[in-house]
């Protein structure tokens, strides 16, 4: 996820939009104006790595900036819903699907400059640890724990291992909502924990950014490759005994409130191991929720409530969530789940 959102849109306004959208004229205006394919009624569920969600009513992937830019303005000139979708590590699409257009963006092009390394926003976290690396740069270690991309990693100032994305990045080229592009230096991008200028404010997730990040510009420090290679080996063992590796998950499911652990709260209600349908809280980290390859996007929202709720009763502490919820959860209930009549349907996306 690479966006800020716009204006908050009422549900009423987003409804309207998304019945006035048509995917099959859409989908033939694309291939006709920008020259790449879409699919209709795409199961978003192989794109996340928590491994639940219903369907897009059109999917299309960027391959490169300039199909990200076209796709983007294209959207915004019909007032089409979309979603700018990654690696989709951070979030839980809903079961009910995405209305409207999801993007994915593949831009991949990197490249090492002198301690500089410039990555388009769909640049695997992890890959740029090993690049920069090989190439004897430091600062990027982190991304290896980062299951994401570079665009995603700024939209949340994604870090790990006492590193976060704010500490390295120089600037990011970003599409404004005009459709002008600007080079935004670090300063101008609202860094906080688990916060940039393009995060939603409140629960209003990432859907129709305003602001999309197309490429960064990281300033690192140069180092011996083998004593980085250390680092990134130091990393990889502490995740295989730390984190469920290997099991669909979304990552930590709620930022560590100030000054403690959600992990250890979690843990400390004796939480691990709880389970709503094939969703559970890690055994190996109370942070994580994972899925037993037959859980749903409800079983996972209705347990993370039933843990945030566990945690604010026993410690009288608000958790938030770090996970984005994001498609069409109309009709559900906090805390109960979908109300009578409003839950997923087999027709839709289809």
């Amino acid at each position: 996820m690479t966006g800020r959102r716009g204006p908050e849109v009422t549900a009423d306004a987003r409804a309207e939009r998304a019945m006035a959208f048509d995917p099959v004229t859409t989908a033939t205006d694309i291939q006709r104006r920008i020259g790449v394919k879409t699919v209709r009624g795409e199961p978003l569920a192989r794109f996340t790595t928590m491994r639940v969600g219903g369907t897009a009513d059109l999917f299309v992937v960027a391959h490169n900036s300039f199909e990200l830019r076209a796709l983007i303005r294209f959207a915004r000139a019909r007032s089409i819903p979309h979603l700018v979708l990654g690696r989709g590590s951070n979030l839980v699409i809903s079961d009910r699907g995405v209305r409207g257009l999801v993007i994915q963006v593949r831009a991949e092009a990197s490249e090492i400059d002198g301690s500089r390394y410039r990555a388009d926003a769909g640049v695997p976290m992890a890959r740029a640890a090993t690049e920069t690396q090989r190439a004897g740069l430091s600062g990027l270690e982190y991304g290896l724990a980062i299951p994401g991309t570079v665009g995603g990693a700024i939209w949340a100032n994604a870090g790990a291992h006492d590193s976060d994305t704010a500490g390295v990045l120089e600037s990011a080229t970003v599409l404004l909502a005009d459709g002008s592009e600007r080079a935004r230096p670090v300063e101008e991008l609202g860094f906080a924990y688990r916060h940039s200028r393009f995060k939603a404010s409140g629960d209003s997730g990432p859907e129709n950014p305003a602001e999309i990040v197309l490429a960064a510009t990281f300033r690192l420090t140069p180092a011996d490759p083998a004593e980085v290679a250390a680092r990134l080996d130091e990393i990889r063992r502490w995740r295989r005994t730390h984190q469920p590796l290997g099991i669909p998950s979304a990552g930590s499911v709620f930022r560590n409130p100030p000054g403690d652990s959600a992990g250890r709260l979690i843990d400390a209600a004796g939480l691990k191991g709880s389970r709503i349908g094939g969703a559970a809280v890690s055994e190996r980290h109370a942070n994580f929720i994972v899925n037993d390859q037959r859980g749903t996007a409800a079983d996972v929202r209705l347990l993370a409530e039933r843990v945030r709720q566990t945690i604010l009763e026993r410690d009288g502490v608000e958790l938030t969530f770090e996970i984005e919820l994001v498609g069409d959860w109309t009709g559900w209930v906090p805390g109960s789940g979908w109300a009578q009549g409003s839950g997923p349907s087999t027709e839709v996306g289809d």
